[in-house]
């Protein structure tokens, strides 16, 4: 039997994991999916509120900042082949934390060592788009007023996720030597359904983070970049969608492929890790 693997998913605030975590668990349930659960799932409380919402035709309230809570799924795939699905519900202020302070909290040491796999949370939407020197010339930024001394420094948006693989890689004790093989490492760009875009999604994610994109083709073998949209429409706290509400949430969400292909198969980013064996 294939070694089991250990996924850990990672996003900043506002990315929309615990909706998807919601969906992809609502997918177990009634089992529309290739995946389905293989034994007992722990911590289920957040999902369970998240999806109670979208029965509903709600969003769910964002999680606490301080919280962390690790909700860990056993699922098979329909060949046989397991993994160990770690789906922390965590405030995502938390990830811009690890980055600002320098420090990884004792909760993701042994996630991130035990990790086969590592999937990042991105919404596009959210990031400023600021010129840097990888988007303007140099001699454009000659003109430009002189920062304040007092100013404080803030890394751009890409910067700072870059920073933070980084840190996860040095936490793993893993190098550059050699292109990554493992953990394996997929961007899903969530939200997908905002962006109103026909571009490939690799494509979009070096038009918008060139130098994110760059970073990660260079240091790993075979990055893999989707889309997804976890809800496929804009919901509300407050009003209620009537077609989400009578058809079900497992009939929304999609994810984009990294060839641009559309599925409603919202679990099969968890299931190209699985049946990846390289």
């Amino acid at each position: 039997m294939a070694a089991q693997h250990s996924i850990l998913l990672v996003g900043e605030s506002n990315v929309g994991k615990t909706h998807y975590g919601a969906q992809f668990l609502k997918r177990l349930v009634v089992q529309t999916c290739a995946l389905k659960m293989s034994g007992a799932a722990t911590n289920l409380e957040a999902f369970s509120t998240a999806l109670s919402c979208l029965t509903e035709g709600k969003l769910t309230d964002h999680t606490p900042a301080e919280a962390y809570v690790e909700s860990i799924w056993p699922i098979v795939d329909k060949a046989g082949k397991r993994a160990e699905l770690v789906w922390p519900d965590y405030g995502g202020e938390q990830v811009r934390s690890l980055v600002s302070q320098r420090r990884i909290p004792v909760a993701w040491h042994g996630r991130v060592l035990e990790a086969t796999d590592w999937v990042l949370f991105i919404r596009l939407h959210s990031l400023r788009s600021e010129d840097d020197l990888f988007s303007r010339p140099l001699q454009s930024f000659a003109a430009t007023e002189p920062l304040r001394e007092e100013s404080a420094y803030e890394p751009s948006d890409q910067a700072r996720l870059i920073e933070l693989l980084q840190m996860l890689l040095y936490l793993a004790q893993l190098h550059f030597d050699h292109p990554l093989h493992k953990p394996r490492l997929t961007i899903l760009l969530s939200c997908w359904d905002e962006l109103e875009t026909k571009e490939l999604p690799a494509e979009l994610l070096a038009s918008q983070l060139p130098m994110l994109s760059s970073f990660v083709s260079s240091n790993w073998a075979s990055p893999t970049i989707m889309g997804l949209s976890a809800l496929e429409r804009p919901l509300s706290k407050t009003d209620t969608d009537q077609e989400y509400a009578i058809r079900g949430p497992e009939e929304f969400g999609y994810v984009v492929l990294p060839n641009g292909e559309r599925s409603t198969d919202i679990t099969l980013p968890i299931q190209h890790l699985m049946a990846d064996e390289t």
